[in-house]
């Protein structure tokens, strides 16, 4: 494992700064062990609702990062920050096209120290992610493979995002690709509704996301933290 500020992630809360969360069930969220904030979403970001969860999330000593999916939100103060690379992306813009057009306006601004690229394959057609990216989620497990060795050897992408958002997606798949990357860090999100596919997924991934079962069961979402961390990495 490499020293990178992402390579200790086991497990990780992802926030949408477009869905409401109490003080409460963020204080929970936030003092539950897991190893950091992910703070993105697909649609509905602005930089006011951004600004305002990253503020409310600095209260407690957790690590925030942003993944910046729009350039309206794109908030300085986080500790670190995921550009994602849409890799099954129909169209250039979203593999590529809306990155330079950020840099060419941005990039004198951009921390690049604390800022990885993230190669997302997005597994789930009915996802917002691929609506808006217009991705084709109708892989097969070769073809899906295909893209992650083209993201981990060719582009040398520090990061691979597998996202079937919505539903749990196939964890022999996850396991295969983790065990295949040569440098890259796997990360898995999507349908983990409890600690039992939490701990399923954690024996596939190097990092579990879990998102939508915070805002519908709080006590489902908190359990998760401890089914991944008592998974031993075998990939």
């Amino acid at each position: 494992m490499n020293g990178a500020w992402y390579s200790g992630w086991r497990h990780v809360f992802k926030l949408d700064p477009d869905r409401e969360i109490s003080d409460e069930v963020l204080e929970a969220v936030c003092m539950s062990g897991t190893d950091a904030i992910m703070v993105g979403g697909s649609s509905g970001l602005t930089y006011d609702n951004t600004v305002e969860l990253m503020s409310r999330v600095r209260r407690y000593a957790v690590d925030c990062v942003l993944e910046v999916t729009s350039l309206e939100a794109a908030v300085p103060g986080f500790d670190n920050y995921l550009v994602p690379l849409v890799l099954n992306a129909q169209q250039a813009e979203w593999l590529i096209g809306r990155q330079t057009a950020a840099l060419q306006e941005f990039g004198h601004l951009i921390p690049w120290e604390i800022t990885v690229g993230e190669g997302y394959l997005i597994m789930n057609g009915d996802a917002t992610a691929a609506r808006v990216s217009g991705a084709n989620a109708n892989l097969s497990s070769d073809e899906a493979i295909a893209y992650i060795q083209a993201a981990d050897r060719l582009l040398r992408l520090p990061i691979i995002y597998i996202e079937y958002s919505g539903k749990f997606g196939d964890m022999s798949l996850v396991r295969r690709a983790s065990e295949m990357v040569s440098q890259a860090h796997v990360i898995y999100g999507g349908g983990i509704d409890g600690p039992d596919k939490a701990a399923e997924a954690a024996r596939a991934a190097r990092t579990v996301v879990v998102g939508n079962v915070i805002y519908d069961n709080l006590d489902a979402a908190l359990a998760t933290v401890q089914a991944v961390k008592a998974v031993e990495i075998g990939v």
